[in-house]
């Protein structure tokens, strides 16, 4: 695993990335980002401490799925475990995020072994002026990754949110080479965009007080979309074959 950025190092990427923006480009102040880095990590080690056999590596009568939650803060600040009891939710959601942080923590993943895999990242990237191709092709390492070392794993991977309108384009440029890609890796896709996003792009002011994180009723709208999603998904044989072919990006 590469080492951990310093917290010096995330505060210049998320001063730097604020400084064009009206609305905060990447998720929260230096200050919270940082400790959402932390706390992202212990949300993980959380959930196995309060829930010893919730570990892949630990013998148990639990027969629940592990369900492992990838991406920055918008996953970090969701209660998983209250929210789908049926299994153990696995929360490594780290606030600050972009899809080079997750790539360089990934291993943590895989070593969960989770039975359904839910990713969701990208705003970040856009918030700290990476191009669109960068998070897309970082996405789709992400789901090589995860689908060559798990192949009977389940995974959704969710469109990029809707933040302020001035992200639109990007984020539905993106989304279109997600949607494309998912199958590729045999995970689905799922589009928050019709529920999240008004007609102009902008996140539904219902859903957030600063047009990127959610309120619990964005929240609730988000769930409204993923419960649906969790359940089809769960409807589909596992994926078993190695991936020997990944469709190259247009």
């Amino acid at each position: 695993m590469p080492e951990s950025r310093n917290k010096d190092s995330i505060m210049t990427e998320s001063r730097a990335a604020e400084e064009p923006e009206k609305d905060d480009a990447v998720e929260g102040s230096p200050e919270s980002s940082q400790f959402g880095r932390e706390t992202g990590n212990f949300s993980a080690a959380q959930s196995l401490a309060e829930d010893p056999q919730s570990s892949p590596t630990v013998a148990s009568d639990d027969d629940r799925d592990v369900i492992a939650f990838v991406g920055d803060s918008i996953t970090e600040g969701g209660s998983w475990s209250e929210w789908f009891p049926e299994v153990r939710a696995l929360n490594f959601g780290m606030g600050g995020d972009t899809t080079d942080h997750v790539l360089e923590r990934l291993d943590e993943v895989i070593a969960a072994g989770p039975d359904e895999i839910v990713v969701l990242i990208g705003t970040n990237d856009l918030g700290l002026r990476q191009t669109v191709e960068h998070l897309v092709r970082n996405t789709e390492t992400i789901c090589v990754n995860l689908r060559r070392a798990l192949p009977g794993s389940r995974m959704l991977v969710q469109s990029v949110m809707p933040r302020g309108r001035e992200y639109a384009q990007r984020i539905q440029e993106a989304n279109i080479h997600l949607r494309q890609f998912a199958s590729t890796v045999h995970a689905q896709f799922l589009d928050l965009w019709p529920a999240m996003a008004l007609d102009d792009g902008e996140l539904n002011p219902l859903y957030t007080e600063d047009r990127l994180h959610l309120s619990p009723a964005g929240y609730e709208a988000w769930l409204g979309e993923l419960r649906p999603g969790l359940i089809r998904l769960r409807e589909l044989p596992p994926m078993t074959t190695p991936i020997q072919i990944i469709r190259p990006l247009r």
